[in-house]
């Protein structure tokens, strides 16, 4: 089974990730949704979900075969002890593991230089300036919902499925008319108007 690490926070935004975790935890995709935060305390959603992580940063063996890391947004990102998940950012970046943020995690990206060179999105230009002061990646920002570029994926907060979107194509879980047909689905839904 192909590893994916989901990287949680108290109060990280449980939605933004859904979508995705949902498809790759179906039987026969080859898939593993595992998920990490800096200590194996129990963390709770923004939604009051209690998760037990499955590694803790403190004790992490960069041995592990994973193939994605997916950071959700959340109010955890104000916090500056969740910031040691940069060391995993880096790691991943450096072996061209695919690295995937919404909401405020692409604010903490950017405040350590990580979308300096990629195309990226983000909750909004002016919102990634306050929220990350060094932040020198005007040139490479795109207004859209969700953005991949090479192995870094970045969204909006209100971008979730779209992010979804870019992961299962990234991943190979689904492609061309079949994403295009899950993404529509989840998109407008089984009754059109």
């Amino acid at each position: 089974m192909k590893k994916v690490l989901i990287f949680i926070t108290d109060g990280f935004a449980d939605w933004e990730a859904s979508y995705v975790t949902a498809e790759l935890n179906k039987p026969g995709t080859g898939f593993q949704v595992q998920t990490i935060a800096i200590d194996k305390n129990p963390k709770v959603s923004m939604g009051g979900l209690t998760v037990i992580p499955d590694y803790s940063l403190k004790d992490f063996s960069f041995n592990l075969e994973f193939v994605m890391l997916i950071i959700p947004g959340g109010t955890g990102w104000r916090e500056e002890k969740n910031h040691q998940v940069k060391k995993l950012v880096s790691y991943c970046l450096e072996n061209t593991i695919p690295v995937a943020a919404i909401c405020d995690a692409t604010t903490f990206l950017e405040n350590y230089g990580f979308l300096d060179q990629h195309k990226h999105t983000g909750n909004s230009l002016p919102y990634l300036k306050e929220g990350a002061p060094n932040y020198r990646g005007d040139e490479k920002y795109v207004e859209k919902q969700s953005v991949s570029d090479g192995c870094l994926i970045t969204a909006n907060g209100s971008g979730a499925l779209e992010f979804s979107r870019d992961i299962l194509n990234e991943l190979e879980v689904l492609k061309g008319n079949e994403l295009e047909e899950w993404y529509d689905l989840f998109k407008n839904g089984f009754i059109k108007r």
